[in-house]
């Protein structure tokens, strides 16, 4: 089972009064229905959804339903439910703010008005045409599909209502309205009192943050180490230098005591080659202050340099 199914199946096994259930379906005949004339048909491939949305419209209407099963061969077989309503559709999709004066509308304020109804709506959205990815898999991926822009572009002002950033994008004869923030989808989660699946994507989402911090540690560890190990080998390249041409003696004491100390630890970092000479010698020296015997000692190499060219 995909965690989208999971997903759906805890939303439909929770207990909602009868406004939130026109809602929910209302959303739903709006996202999946094939509405024509005189008749409304809903194709489905979740029996239990089917049966949630067959309930809704039994209870509220009263009316017969056509029940279809099919199997799917395509790829592996499955069994597809389709609702067939050929009784009091003008009625129906009136009553569901789906159709007004005869033409289909997007739902007006006083049918989706409170925080309640508001979920209930993005609830029976995702029942018909959403989508989800297992946070376990590569990417966090929340998403609704519709054939009509302007109901996309609402389902995203919609969702803003709760703080949950969403996209539109065209895809082939479908608009895409998806959501790429883990917080956000698992906020979502949560909105559709989805408590299970909440707490597994939450499971989730922490292990793979810190999995994430983990390793970013790690890589800025060894960028740090590489770092060092190249600073040490410039200051060794320059101390060959100095001697090759006999100009150790030109530096101070300390320039040439931390020259020997560099020799003997060649891949201590700064701070570390300080708190060594601090120990051995009785001297308290910081990194500022080796970093600053060796810019001395770059700059005579560079001086020699550019005298001899």
């Amino acid at each position: 089972m995909t965690f989208a199914t999971q997903l759906k199946e805890e939303i439909i096994s929770n207990p909602i009064d009868k406004i939130e259930s026109l809602t929910e379906l209302s959303a739903f005949i709006r996202f999946s229905g094939n509405i024509k004339k005189n008749k409304i048909t809903l194709t489905m491939e979740n029996a239990a959804v089917a049966r949630r949305i067959y309930k809704d419209i039994k209870s509220n209407f009263g009316i017969n339903i056509k029940i279809t099963v099919r199997n799917q061969k395509r790829f592996r077989v499955k069994q597809i439910y389709i609702l067939e309503i050929h009784e009091n559709i003008d009625n129906i999709l009136e009553t569901l703010n789906i159709l007004k004066d005869g033409k289909k509308t997007l739902p007006s304020e006083f049918f989706i008005e409170s925080r309640e109804d508001k979920i209930s709506f993005l609830k029976g959205a995702f029942l018909a045409c959403g989508s989800i990815n297992d946070p376990s898999s590569a990417g966090y991926h929340f998403e609704y599909t519709s054939s009509i822009k302007k109901e996309g572009i609402y389902l995203q002002q919609l969702l803003k209502e709760f703080n949950i950033i969403s996209k539109v994008l065209k895809r082939n004869s479908h608009y895409m309205i998806y959501v790429k923030s883990a917080e956000m989808i698992s906020e979502l989660i949560r909105l559709f009192g989805a408590n299970n699946c909440f707490f597994y994507f939450e499971d989730i989402r922490i292990y793979r943050d810190h999995k994430n911090m983990v390793n970013r540690l790690n890589n800025c560890e060894i960028a740090n180490q590489e770092k060092i190990l190249k600073t040490g080998l410039k200051q060794l390249d320059d101390i060959i230098y100095l001697k090759e041409h006999d100009l150790v003696g030109l530096l101070d004491e300390n320039v040439q005591e931390a020259i020997r100390y560099r020799e003997l630890y060649p891949e201590q970092s700064l701070s570390e080659l300080a708190e060594i000479i601090s120990q051995e010698t009785g001297r308290q020296i910081g990194k500022s202050g080796i970093n600053h015997y060796f810019i001395k000692v770059k700059k005579l190499v560079e001086k020699h340099k550019e005298n001899n060219k």
